[in-house]
């Protein structure tokens, strides 16, 4: 078997993989869904992961350690991972491949030479790696914006959701992300842009792609040619991938080891050898003293420079909520590589991308949208902490969430704070009938407690034209059936009250529950008033699960909001002080 189509099966096999694993990241018990499959392996291949949370946090988490397997084989067979495993890889060199498969010789050997452009991806990779490089400075983890394999992670997820709108095989209920058509832009302008030129996100951007042609320049086996004598037919470049340019002299850390050179030589002059080309080679990056320098300086002045707002200080935003077990915010920054897997497996789909809203660094980390999904976030889930690559959102157990057991005494987790706005609640704003925040509160005993109190209507003071039985006429035509929903009272001049069971345009009729006194007689004034529960947060056991603010039946804004004050995970941000 050619050994193209060896590297072709490979293609196929590892992005179905990728694929399969964005589908089981999913709560469940099925086989399609979330039972002990390794949904992180891709992202735990990544070396520029593992270098980035080494460079920020100065620790490697376990699980990364498979980076170190993906660098000794670079070290041995060059770029692999780019050619044979990347599943972002493959998609750009397939679509690449039916854009240009029917174009002429000379223009495919033209689309395939080296371009200087292709330091470019060199440079971003610095820059990256020095913004995660100085603590003193504020280190921020930002290689998830480009790295390969966390942008098609987070950006599959989205596909995933589009396709699964007609078959509902992943969700029972579509799936929405806040944002997501930035996300999609990004990818599909990626994917699409090698209808122009083949790879050209691999050539031109990839920042993983640049660590691994660094590491290829150790390669101990390497493509060239074996002799040093060539026609000179540049068929080599027609299928070249990685514009390596195998005809003259090679440039080792560009090759992506898709073999098309080899296969396409018709002299058999390449192969893969452990010897240096014969024709020649080049061995280090093309990359200039200045622009080296000039990333650098990017990447150093970077993060002081978007932290100028002071938004992880005094200045932070207050909707930018955390899921449960976040570390500090800081902290998070360090480790957060915007893969996407925590909004994925979340149920109830109220982990979304954050915008720039909490500054440029909270751009796609995952922030609780309580008006998006099924609900707010569940009190028996800790799913997200559990697939978390980097350990951002640490793993934590049930009983530590909820404060039980041996968590009592530090009691439950709280990403934020619920607060009413009284200005649009119901029950305050309106004198209208509504406790749905409360019903839906999950806590025992719940956060949300109302306080009773009667209201009279507008207009609802009335005088007694006769009376029979338990029914009154009133000279004052309403509305029928207005006050026969069970919260509206029939009040009389000492003070006491009673249902209102049905009313007509000119009858009203009470409960015999209540018995009055003295039951009102013609002439008499009565009252209509409803009965308000007006809710309050009580914001010792709140811990800002979102689901009230969810349930709240006020469209628009909601009545009842909740904001990050108030979280477990920051000192800083404590509502009540404690000794």
């Amino acid at each position: 078997m050619k050994i193209v189509t060896v590297r072709r099966i490979s293609q196929a096999f590892f992005f179905s993989m990728f694929l399969w694993f964005c589908i089981v990241t999913t709560v469940g018990e099925k086989f399609w869904q979330l039972r002990s499959w390794p949904v992180n392996w891709f992202l735990q291949l990544d070396p520029l992961v593992a270098i980035g949370t080494i460079l920020t946090t100065h620790t490697l988490y376990r699980p990364l350690l498979w980076a170190l397997v993906t660098v000794a084989l670079t070290i041995i067979f060059g770029r692999f991972f780019c050619g044979w495993i990347c599943p972002f890889g493959s998609l750009h060199h397939f679509v690449g491949f039916l854009g240009n498969r029917n174009t002429k010789l000379a223009k495919r050997i033209r689309l395939n030479k080296y371009r200087k452009a292709q330091r470019i991806k060199y440079l971003i990779l610095i820059f990256f790696l020095f913004m995660a490089a100085f603590p003193s400075l504020g280190a921020t983890l930002q290689t998830g914006l480009l790295d390969p394999i966390p942008l098609a992670a987070r950006s599959f997820q989205l596909l995933l959701s589009i396709a699964d709108r007609t078959v509902n095989f992943v969700s029972t209920t579509p799936r929405f992300y806040e944002g997501a058509w930035l996300i999609l832009l990004i990818f599909f302008t990626a994917v699409f842009l090698n209808l122009l030129i083949p790879r050209f996100y691999c050539r031109f951007i990839c920042p993983l792609g640049a660590l691994f042609g660094i590491l290829s320049r150790f390669a101990i086996w390497r493509i060239g040619k074996n002799q040093n004598e060539c026609s000179n037919c540049k068929l080599c470049e027609r299928s070249c991938e990685g514009a390596c340019e195998p005809s003259a002299n090679i440039r080792i850390t560009e090759c992506v080891l898709c073999f098309n050179c080899r296969q396409d030589c018709k002299d058999e002059l390449i192969s893969f050898q452990t010897t240096p080309s014969l024709a020649g080679e080049i061995t280090n990056p093309d990359i200039s003293r200045r622009g080296f320098m000039l990333s650098l300086t990017g990447g150093v002045i970077a993060v002081p420079a978007i932290r100028l707002s002071n938004e992880l200080g005094d200045n932070w935003y207050h909707k930018v909520i955390r899921p449960p077990g976040a570390l500090e915010e800081k902290e998070f920054l360090k480790r957060c590589i915007k893969c996407g897997q925590c909004m994925r497996v979340c149920p109830t789909n109220v982990l979304q991308p954050g915008g720039i809203e909490g500054g440029l660094e909270n751009l796609w980390t995952p922030v609780l949208n309580n008006r998006i999904g099924s609900s707010g976030c569940q009190l028996n889930c800790v799913a997200c902490g559990q697939v978390c690559p980097t350990s951002a959102i640490r793993p934590i157990t049930l009983t530590e969430k909820l404060g039980i057991d041996e968590f009592a005494d530090i009691g439950p987790i709280k990403v934020g704070t619920a607060f009413f706005d009284r200005n649009r609640c119901l029950p305050w704003a309106m004198d209208k009938p509504c406790i749905v925040c409360e019903e839906n509160c999950p806590l025992s005993p719940k956060a949300i407690y109302t306080e009773e109190c009667f209201s009279t209507v507008r207009d609802g003071i009335l005088t007694v034209k006769s009376a029979a039985g338990n029914m009154l006429e009133i000279e004052t035509p309403i509305i029928p059936d207005t006050f026969a929903t069970g919260d509206y009272y029939c009040a009389v001049e000492d003070g006491a009250r009673a249902k209102i069971t049905a009313n007509t345009e000119n009858t009203i009729t009470i409960s015999f529950d209540v018995k009055f006194e003295k039951f009102p007689a013609a002439g008499d004034k009565i009252e209509i008033q409803v009965r308000l529960q007006k809710p309050h947060v009580d914001i010792e056991k709140c811990i800002g699960c979102g689901v009230c603010e969810h349930e709240c039946p006020v469209s628009g804004k909601k009545a009842v909001r909740v904001s990050a004050e108030g979280e477990t995970r920051s000192m800083d941000r404590k509502l009540l002080l404690k000794s």
